[in-house]
Parts: C-alpha cells; structure tokens; sequence
C-alpha cells in the first residue's frame, strides 16, 4: 500500500514537473518566473481547449478569464486622474495628468494587444503601462476598448481603434484635453500594435484627418497573415506565452470562428493562387538581414483554394495585415519605434516592416531584445515583476520622450 502510494506520488510529481518545465534559454534572467508564468497560460489553454471541444464554453471565452482576473477599475491617484469613458461610442479609458499643464501636452492613443480576442484597457498591467505613461510624460492617454472577437470579427476591431484616433485627432476634442496637435502618437503591443500601424496608414489617406501623427509605435506587433512559417514562427513553434499554434488561432478568430480556416493557416496553405504576388512583401528571404535567417532555408508559398479568401477577404486586406500595404502608402508613415523579441513567433514580422520601412525612407528606431519573449513588456507589475519587462518600457518611455 505504501509503495503504490509512493509510485503515485512519484508518478504526479513526474506529471507537475513535465507540465510546469519549458526549456528557458540561458539569456532570459529569472527564468524561474517565466516558466511558472508560461505553465499558467498552459494550463488555461489546456483547460479552454477542453471546454471547447466538449462544448461547454468557446476556447476564447475561456482565454478572457485571465483578462478578468486581472481586471482593475479605474482609480486615479496622486498624478493622473483615470476615468473610463467612451469617444465615439467605443469604451475608453482616459489618464490626464494631474499637475498643472505648464502648456499644451501630448498624447499616446494606446492599443492594448491580446490576439484581438482577449485583453482590455483594465488589465493591471495595461492599467500601469498607461498610468506610468501619463506621468512619466505628462500625457494624455486614450486606451482603447475595442470589441473583441469570437463574438466580433475582422474589421470591427479595426473599425473601433480607427474611429476613436479620428474622433480624438478633432481639433476641438484636442483642445478640450489640452493637447498639443503636433504631439499625438499612436501605439500598441501585439495585436495592438497591429491595429497601430492599420491606422497610422489609414490615415495617410483619410482626407477629413488635417492632423498629422507625430509618432507611432509598435511593440511585437502581428503584421501579416500570409507565411505562418516564417523563422520565427519555426524557432518559437512550442515557444514562451505564445506558440505558434495559438497565433493562429488568435489570427483566424480575428476574421471568422470556421475551424476551415485555421486548419489551412496551420498547414500555411490558405492564401489562393491569385494573391501569389502578396507574398513579395513578406518574402523573408528578402527582408530578413542575414543574422535573422539562422539556417532556415526559404521555401515557395504551398497555394490554397480561392474558398477561404472569398469567405473571409480580411485576411488579404491591409487593415489586417499592414505588411501588405505597398510601398507607396509607406513612403508617408511618420517616424517609428519597433521592438522585437527574440523568443518571440511574431519577431520576424517587426524585422520585416521595419527593412520595408526603412526602404520607403521612413525613420525607424528597432530595437530587437536578444534576450526577451513576446509580452515581456506587461511582467512589470508583481508578482511577476521582471528585470527585462522594467528594461523595455523604459526604453519605450525614453523614445517617446524624444521623438513626441
């Protein structure tokens, strides 16, 4: 009895160590916390991913439980005021500073990321980003609750983010808050700085805007959808926080809840014959310099069927992938500030943008941490609070005190 008891112990302990270890690279400091922090979105994934196939719950909706655990209200403190709001009918929350404004201020229209599926403006470690932001500059800062998939699809996440920059960037609802229209900047991290950089663009060629961004910004942002196998995403298959298999799930929920389509996003087989020419704006082997492309050896598009893309167009449309935009609509971007991450499936798509950017005479800040993983920029807050996410949002803040 006392052996099978220990067999089991033995056997469990097996089974907690197996689940909670992720090889950590030698790099990342405090490795330790990172791993407990990977097995924790593990264990959620795991968990949705049982819910939704057994029906009970969609495998988002279990991912959101995270979001609400971390939900904080919005309560201002001895420098910032923050209130939650709405601007053109979409939910936001405001941080205004608290001082005595010495002039008019700038402005950061933040993004939160979250694969467009999960994350909001109240999550503590949004809520900190944005408060240390608006202190740290003396800005104004708008982050934005856009609507989330699987209950809202491909462009409306785009459509909210879009709506609220055109709404604040009114010359009126500038001086209302203070600002100086000369200093607004957008920003966003993942699937916000996705959404980031779809705006800036949008922009250039929306007539009724007379202001002009300053500045924009994009922390490990998702910019294109067509090669699903880019280096990165090889390197960082099983990776930190974000492997490759729950990318795509975050990429095909943003334009349709049809298991089809992730199912050839997984095989990287779902863009059509007729959009071959797409791939030259992600074509890695191009764009990548030579460190980035490690030993992998680029390989022609596998086309799928043309069904998919009539089914769901967004995944072929700019405003969904800003890597697609061509060179002409980059050659006006404003100046930018890219971060990559090592240990990250998305790096390649910030290495890409950023060669494209530079190419159409863009000025561009990249700063590619060797030693980080995607999302490392929210482990600022306990419990766990990590030397390189304080290293990288103090480099964020110091760029846009320079360059806003």
């Amino acid at each position: 009895n006392m052996g099978a008891k220990l067999l089991c112990f033995c056997l469990a302990s097996a089974l907690v160590s197996y689940y909670i270890y992720t090889p950590i690279p030698e790099n990342i400091e405090e490795g330790w916390k990172v791993m407990l922090v990977t097995s924790l979105f593990r264990t959620v994934g795991h968990a949705a991913e049982v819910a939704d196939r057994l029906g009970m719950m969609h495998y988002m909706e279990v991912m959101r439980l995270i979001t609400v655990a971390e939900h904080v209200a919005p309560t201002s403190d001895d420098n910032v005021t923050v209130t939650d709001t709405e601007f053109s009918n979409v939910a936001v929350r405001l941080y205004l500073p608290r001082k005595p404004a010495r002039g008019l201020r700038r402005a950061v229209i933040y993004f939160h990321g979250g694969g467009w599926c999960v994350g909001q403006a109240g999550m503590k470690s949004y809520d900190l980003l944005s408060r240390w932001t608006s202190s740290q500059l003396d800005a104004v800062v708008v982050s934005v609750d856009y609507r989330l998939a699987p209950k809202y699809h491909f462009p409306v996440q785009f459509e909210d983010v879009y709506s609220v920059t055109k709404f604040f960037l009114q010359s009126s609802v500038l001086s209302q808050y203070g600002v100086d229209p000369n200093r607004v900047c957008v920003a966003g991290d993942s699937a916000g700085g996705n959404l980031a950089a779809a705006v800036v663009q949008k922009l250039l060629e929306d007539s009724e805007v007379t202001t002009r961004l300053k500045a924009h910004v994009l922390l490990y942002p998702a910019l294109q959808t067509l090669d699903l196998n880019l280096p990165s995403y090889q390197q960082n298959e099983n990776g930190l926080i974000l492997p490759k298999s729950l990318m795509v799930r975050f990429w095909s929920e943003y334009f349709t809840s049809d298991s089809s389509l992730r199912e050839a996003m997984t095989s990287n087989s779902h863009v059509p014959a007729e959009s071959g020419h797409l791939f030259q704006f992600v074509n890695w082997s191009n764009l990548l310099p030579e460190e980035m492309k490690k030993d992998y050896v680029y390989t022609s598009p596998v086309f799928g069927s043309s069904e998919l893309a009539k089914k769901y167009p967004g995944f072929l449309d700019p405003r969904a992938a800003p890597l697609l935009a061509e060179d002409a609509r980059l050659r006006g971007l404003p100046p930018t500030y890219v971060l990559t991450c090592e240990y990250d499936v998305l790096r390649d798509d910030g290495v890409m943008y950023v060669s494209r950017l530079r190419a159409a005479g863009v000025r561009v800040t990249h700063d590619h941490a060797k030693d980080a993983f995607h999302g490392a920029l929210m482990f600022v807050s306990s419990p766990a609070n990590l030397p390189v996410g304080n290293r990288l949002r103090n480099r964020y803040i110091a760029w846009l005190n320079e360059n806003l």
